[in-house]
């Protein structure tokens, strides 16, 4: 059985350094989740009648949002890192360590996409539903640098798969153990299939208005949710309950009530939905247009037979 085992990486989380640089695998992992998002979402983006220039705008936003809500929410559920005797609070942005919330990164990245959004007036639900498949894909690539960083693990496990962490990475009380539960990577392969899963959904029940975006948050938050129950990285709790558990389950429940909303108040769907986007983009001043139609499509009957974007 051992010899079945997942290895531990076969070097450090620095790829190579320059000078006193050092160019880190998680940080390019990031990185590749980033392009890989952003190229993918533009070509949903195209193909719903949306305009390339201003998604690249609003995107990248979104990203450096994001960005900035993943380390604060990861600053705030682990405090005792950077904070207390014998921490550097300068840690607090040594991003390329590793440290990014998941959850964070969507928060911060959805607040700042529906800001720039509703400024501009342009529908931000039809937009995250372009984004939405991507962030699957990201998140699973995002989790590589989990490996190299020998982190985000779970309990100790017997199984075949379990992990091999070098004795250095083993939290404390943990010593003894050698192999856990790769969380990392149960998380990839939820977030995958959870991706073909919504693509054949939106061919299937030509899903729009809102409701991709809230099938991304319910299957990520319902998967997470378990996957944190095996997970021993120090983390705040409330009730000796991880807070990131209590914070999946409400944005379950939330997500739940949203599609439910959803589902009843948009059942049908119309060829592009985002069509007018750059128009709105350009204008001089934003507005709250986002339930208007452009020109083209005033008065047009919703088509439930269309080619979906995949």
């Amino acid at each position: 059985m051992i010899g079945l085992n997942i290895p531990p990486p076969p070097f450090g989380p620095v790829l190579f350094s320059i000078g006193s640089l050092s160019i880190h695998v998680y940080s390019l992992t990031m990185v590749t989740a980033i392009i890989v998002a952003l190229w993918w979402s533009a070509r949903r983006v195209v193909r719903m009648g949306g305009d390339l220039d201003a998604f690249e705008s609003i995107g990248l936003f979104a990203v450096l949002c994001g960005i900035v809500g993943a380390r604060v929410y990861h600053v705030v559920t682990e405090h005792a890192r950077y904070f207390g005797p014998g921490r550097n609070p300068w840690n607090v942005f040594a991003v390329w360590n590793g440290g990014l919330s998941v959850i964070g990164a969507i928060i911060g990245g959805g607040i700042g996409l529906w800001a720039l959004c509703r400024w501009k007036g342009i529908s931000t639900a039809d937009v995250c539903d372009a984004i939405a498949p991507t962030l699957f894909i990201a998140q699973a690539i995002g989790r590589v640098g989990n490996y190299f960083n020998q982190e985000a693990f779970g309990k100790p496990t017997s199984l075949p798969w379990g992990l091999s962490v070098d004795p250095a990475y083993r939290p404390a009380g943990f010593e003894q153990f050698t192999t856990f539960h790769p969380t990392f990577l149960y998380e990839a392969l939820w977030n995958i299939i959870g991706c073909f899963l919504l693509l054949w959904i939106v061919r299937r029940f030509k899903w729009q208005h809102g409701k991709v975006l809230a099938f991304y948050v319910l299957w990520y938050s319902f998967g997470r949710f378990f996957i944190e129950l095996i997970r021993i990285d120090p983390v705040n709790t409330i009730l000796g309950v991880r807070i990131n558990n209590w914070t999946d389950g409400f944005i379950f429940l939330v997500a739940l009530g949203i599609m439910i909303f959803l589902i009843k108040k948009f059942p049908g769907s119309i060829e592009l939905p985002l069509a007018g986007m750059g128009e709105k983009w350009r204008a001089k001043r934003g507005g709250d247009h986002s339930d208007e139609k452009p020109d083209a499509l005033v008065g047009q009957t919703p088509i439930k037979d269309i080619e979906p974007v995949g």
